[in-house]
């Protein structure tokens, strides 16, 4: 199974590694990528990681392996073949999540960490938001006609954002030609996060967050987000006394990074 990631920078300090969410890859993170590599903090290697089944990673013939256990062993994999031995990380969403396991399997290669939207409890408000809008069988599409779906769905969510903005994230989601655009992920993903059953809450990861309690954190959460809970976010911070919180104003799940005020807080938090 090949992985792909993409390498911005110069090697100066310990690396950071941006993991995406659910049915994202890489591209998420290159506009944040490109200011924090040419940042007045001075140059650092920035890795970008397409999870399996998104962006530029093969796609996995077994459905079954996009759990967040294989992407997690799928991150270590990426760290020994460019040999890190450990990193600071980005997480959005499930990425966050990846990062979750990580500190229960591999704490050591965990240096400071930005949990982007994304806590040990789940908002199922949130979660039937994505089930709503994830489409397991989707047609191409116009460039126009993806952004417009984009700002139908998500609109209400985002007021923080501006046209060039919803373009970027257009061109993040989906690939193809400009006429014909798909979303650049195993559509298998998303049926299998239709089919799931959010009558019950889901199971919460209060037990491997703690495992995270030693490394500096920050928590990003988007002002409108459904996925991380005010109240999650509260807890997070009585069990993680020295995490940070930062509240991306006029955004929802999950905030963009390279906004001004975002990208301000995850610089001064790296660069502590």
């Amino acid at each position: 199974m090949a992985i792909h990631g993409r390498d911005d920078g110069h090697l100066e300090g310990p690396p950071l590694i941006c993991l995406a969410g659910l049915t994202r890859n890489g591209r998420d993170f290159q506009p944040l990528a490109e200011r924090l590599t040419s940042g007045p903090q001075g140059p650092r290697t920035v890795i970008l990681i397409d999870s399996r089944g998104r962006g530029l990673s093969e796609r996995d013939p077994d459905p079954a392996r996009y759990s967040v256990p294989v992407e997690a062993a799928d991150v270590l994999t990426v760290m020994d073949a460019l040999d890190i031995p450990k990193a600071d990380f980005i997480g959005t969403s499930r990425g966050g999540l990846i990062l979750h396991v990580l500190g229960a399997t591999a704490p050591e290669r965990l240096g400071k960490l930005v949990l982007n939207d994304i806590g040990p409890v789940i908002g199922l408000e949130g979660m039937r938001h994505i089930q709503a809008y994830l489409d397991p069988s989707p047609r191409p599409a116009r460039l126009r006609e993806v952004i417009a779906a984009l700002r139908i769905v998500h609109g209400d969510a985002f007021p923080a954002l501006g046209a060039d903005d919803w373009e970027e994230m257009a061109r993040a989601i989906y690939r193809g030609p400009e006429e014909a655009m798909i979303p650049d992920v195993d559509p298998a993903i998303a049926a299998a996060v239709k089919a799931l059953d959010l009558g019950q809450p889901l199971p919460d990861l209060w037990a491997l967050f703690d495992n995270l309690t030693a490394m500096p954190m920050l928590v990003i959460r988007g002002e409108h987000s459904r996925l991380l809970e005010p109240q999650v976010l509260e807890e997070m911070l009585r069990r993680h006394p020295k995490a940070e919180s930062f509240i991306a104003a006029g955004q929802g799940h999950a905030p963009l990074l390279h906004l001004p005020d975002v990208y301000a807080a995850i610089a001064a938090f790296l660069a502590g």
